[in-house]
């Protein structure tokens, strides 16, 4: 069935976030004296919010140590926001500006936190082309739960069968499967293609325009 919405990702889907991300990880773990990771340790946590990125990392860390993590990689990136601006990976400005024109409805469903989410959008200006976006501070339940989906086919009045979910990590599937919405899967993100294919995407793709083949 054609899809009338389509729910991107965004980090490591449109816009090519991963090493601006590494370094903001590498930058905290310096400041903070904490034992060192490696960039595929701190890659690997792309698609989840950054306080379970940093449960991740430190499995032994409690609550505030935690959030001295969060509130620390916050004040890092927040200070280096130029330097750690991303670029749209190719294609995605065309992609987006045709399915705008040929009227699907597009929205963000990420882990990103709103205000950043809508600082590199507007930097890159693609915020108008969505007209719902679901950042981390938006649910109370993220990735790969359903709630970051349901709430956007809420929004737009939608059957999951009406919907499509399109990101880069295995945590993007899930977050779609669990809501009953097919996922398209790109290849040149944060995972493997061997992990995209684990997930069990309905489809995996190695360029965002290839894209349109699952829109019409």
């Amino acid at each position: 069935m054609k899809p009338k919405l389509i729910i991107f990702d965004f980090d490591g889907t449109l816009c090519d976030t991963r090493q601006n991300i590494i370094k903001a990880f590498l930058a905290t773990m310096e400041a903070l004296d904490l034992p060192m990771r490696d960039e595929e340790a701190c890659g690997a946590t792309i698609g989840l919010t950054l306080r379970d990125g940093f449960a991740q990392l430190y499995p032994s860390f409690g609550d505030a140590e935690l959030d001295h993590c969060v509130f620390t990689y916050r004040r890092i990136f927040a200070e280096h926001r130029e330097e750690y601006m991303p670029e749209l990976f190719p294609g995605v400005r065309e992609v987006l500006d045709r399915l705008y024109s040929e009227g699907y409805s597009l929205a963000i469903a990420t882990s990103r936190l709103t205000d950043s989410l809508m600082l590199f959008m507007r930097a890159h200006a693609i915020d108008g082309y969505f007209s719902f976006v679901v950042g981390a501070d938006s649910v109370t339940r993220h990735k790969p739960d359903a709630e970051p989906v349901v709430r956007c086919l809420e929004h737009y009045g939608v059957e999951p069968s009406e919907a499509l979910v399109v990101g880069d990590m295995p945590v993007d599937v899930g977050m779609a499967h669990n809501a009953g919405v097919r996922a398209v899967a790109v290849s040149y993100g944060n995972a493997t293609r061997a992990e995209l294919e684990a997930s069990r995407a309905d489809a995996i793709i190695d360029d965002i325009r290839a894209l349109m083949d699952y829109a019409n």
